[in-house]
């Protein structure tokens, strides 16, 4: 079984997650950008039995654009973002694909609010990549 550990710059707060992710997709919403201060997040959802969690985390709640909420858990020592909870999915944890150092990561296979990607941005998905053959 395959296993990737999450973890920030300073190594305190870290993610352990067994198999593979059951979707892995980018983000391009105003809250993904301010959130990562890039231009969309890149994120892998597992299921939450698959993932277990080591160090301290704060927490931070907000509400999507569906009303749902969804918890951010970031480092207190170094602030960033390792892993999130969404209510709609109370069954995952979202895990921030930069916080795994993998450049071999699987592709994406979804990218989601498209009508807030920037323009000079282009992302091929799993999907379209198979597509292409």
């Amino acid at each position: 079984m395959t296993m990737r550990e999450a973890a920030r710059c300073c190594g305190q707060l870290r993610a352990a997650c067994h198999g593979e992710p059951v979707r892995i997709s980018v983000c391009h919403c105003l809250d993904c950008q301010q959130r990562t201060g890039s231009a969309f997040g890149f994120q892998a959802h597992y299921p939450r039995a698959q993932v277990t969690v080591a160090g301290d985390a704060t927490k931070f709640t907000r509400s999507a654009d569906s009303g749902n909420s969804v918890t951010f858990s970031f480092c207190p020592r170094c602030g960033s973002t390792v892993y999130w909870e969404p209510e709609a999915f109370p069954d995952r944890v979202t895990v921030a694909v930069g916080a795994f150092a993998d450049p071999r990561f699987p592709v994406p296979r979804h990218s989601v609010y498209e009508s807030r990607r920037h323009g000079w941005l282009a992302i091929e998905t799993g999907a379209e990549l198979e597509q292409l053959g």
